[in-house]
């Protein structure tokens, strides 16, 4: 088991560097944990780190989430989480003592990212949102802000700790060696998959359709119908619905380049013409603006191609697989020059791990469509084309799936999972060089912990 111990550390590591999913939402935990009192339940402060703060919440939120997991249960693993969010909350203290700053513009656009996808979760709706968490869209907005805000200090102060740590292959072979045999993970069945993807181009004509219907809407606005519900009815941007296409107050360099430029076109007040970005046609409204900032509304409508725009990219990926099945062109090849895919045209065209490694585990990390594909595939094939929407912009387009290799089943060694045991190893020097960091810094900040946690020996 120390390999997976070792494979825990890295994701510890992780938790602070990454998503920091408990941090980013404390009060998701709010009202389910802490001491109640009259029928209510309370939060409580179990950690303070000069004026950061630790909520028993987020200890217990982060703990279910290690649970679900399908990590065992333990007071050790408990307290494992809370010396990481302690250590979290040292390199945000360490980062402001040290003058280390993140852009307004970074927050914010980070915070509007997630408040999205939050909403999303709640069929993008702000009154449900609300209702759950008995706080307003705006109260968990500014919570959220200030959240992402100490979550992107720790990731540049962790960059700043381990930003010059490598690591060599006899190191590598170190770290594998001292893994006892029986401790080595055994590997169900890898493939290295690869996909082309050809979005369908949006003819002239269904172009002209959009933005007719945005002309429409602006007329209707201008002759004194409600934004706020015109919004909600029509555009097509998930957030509508909770702020009416009210986008807040942006600075430069936050929204795509064509939305920017509009914002500082406009006159307060003034409503433009159609415009296109990548994600579709808007008309926007400017509400205000204070230097570099600026705070706007639209509407969003996406022109949607036809079916033959559709058939004219699959027409595309039959002649290019003709070409790849007939020697003319790599796979490899096709997909780093052709693929309207940015995710894996840059591995040309491989599907990857969270390492970064081509060998992806089929029952865990491969998207599910992609497996019924391969599922009906022989190794060394390539799909016909298929319907897909892609994952950033859910635009319409097509895609062939090429099934290259199937690794069967295995235990972890160093020629299949080379790649696995390097991500492991360095993961371990840094979380050593971190850990070595923690002890010297937390010399030079205010920790106090609660009693009931004094157990969990984070300060000795």
């Amino acid at each position: 088991m120390r390999f997976m111990k070792m494979l825990l550390r890295r994701t510890n590591l992780r938790f602070w560097v990454g998503s920091l999913a408990v941090l980013l939402m404390p009060w998701a935990a709010l009202g389910q944990s802490g001491d109640k009192d009259n029928g209510f339940v309370l939060d409580k402060i179990i950690a303070k780190v000069d004026n950061y703060i630790v909520l028993k919440s987020e200890l217990e939120s982060a703990y279910q989430s290690y649970l679900t997991d399908g990590n065992p249960g333990s007071e050790e693993a408990k307290c494992n989480l809370l010396n990481r969010m302690v250590m979290s909350k040292v390199m945000v203290a360490k980062a402001e003592i040290d003058s280390i700053i993140v852009t307004d513009i970074e927050v914010d656009q980070n915070t509007s990212q997630r408040m999205q996808i939050i909403l999303q979760n709640y069929g993008n709706s702000q009154e449900e949102l609300e209702r759950s968490y008995g706080k307003t869209f705006e109260q968990l907005k500014a919570e959220l802000h200030d959240q992402i805000r100490e979550q992107l200090l720790a990731r540049e102060m962790t960059e700043r700790i381990t930003k010059d740590i490598t690591i060599t292959p006899s190191e590598i072979k170190r770290f594998y060696n001292k893994i006892p045999s029986d401790s080595l993970p055994f590997y169900s069945a890898d493939a290295i998959i690869g996909q082309i993807v050809k979005t369908a181009k949006v003819s002239p004509q269904q172009k002209a359709k959009t933005k007719a219907q945005l002309e429409d809407l602006r007329t209707r606005f201008l002759k004194g119908e409600n934004w706020n519900e015109l919004a909600k009815k029509y555009s097509e941007d998930p957030s509508a619905r909770a702020n009416g296409g009210e986008m807040g107050y942006f600075g430069r360099g936050s929204m795509v380049p064509e939305y920017e430029a509009m914002a500082f076109k406009l006159a307060k007040g003034e409503v433009s013409h159609p415009f296109e970005s990548q994600y579709g046609f808007h008309i926007m409204q400017l509400i205000d603006r204070r230097g570099n900032e600026y705070n706007s509304r639209h509407i969003l409508i996406k022109a949607e191609p036809s079916s033959d725009d559709i058939a004219r990219a699959r027409f595309y990926l039959d002649s290019l697989s003709r070409k790849i099945k007939k020697d003319s062109i790599t796979f490899e090849q096709a997909a780093k020059l052709y693929s309207d895919d940015k995710d894996t045209k840059g591995h040309n065209g491989f599907f990857t791990d969270a390492d970064g490694g081509t060998k992806v585990a089929i029952d865990k990390t491969l998207d599910p469509a992609v497996y019924f594909v391969i599922d009906t595939m022989k190794v060394g094939h390539l799909s016909k084309p298929l319907p897909y929407r892609t994952k950033d912009t859910q635009q319409e387009a097509v895609r062939v799936i090429y099934f290259k290799a199937k690794l069967p089943p295995h235990q972890a060694n160093l020629k299949d999972d080379w790649h696995r045991i390097q991500s492991a190893a360095l993961a371990e020097k840094k979380d050593k060089a971190v850990n070595k960091w923690f002890v010297k810094s937390r010399q030079d900040v205010f920790i106090n912990i609660d009693p009931n946690f004094k157990g969990c020996k984070i300060i000795e």
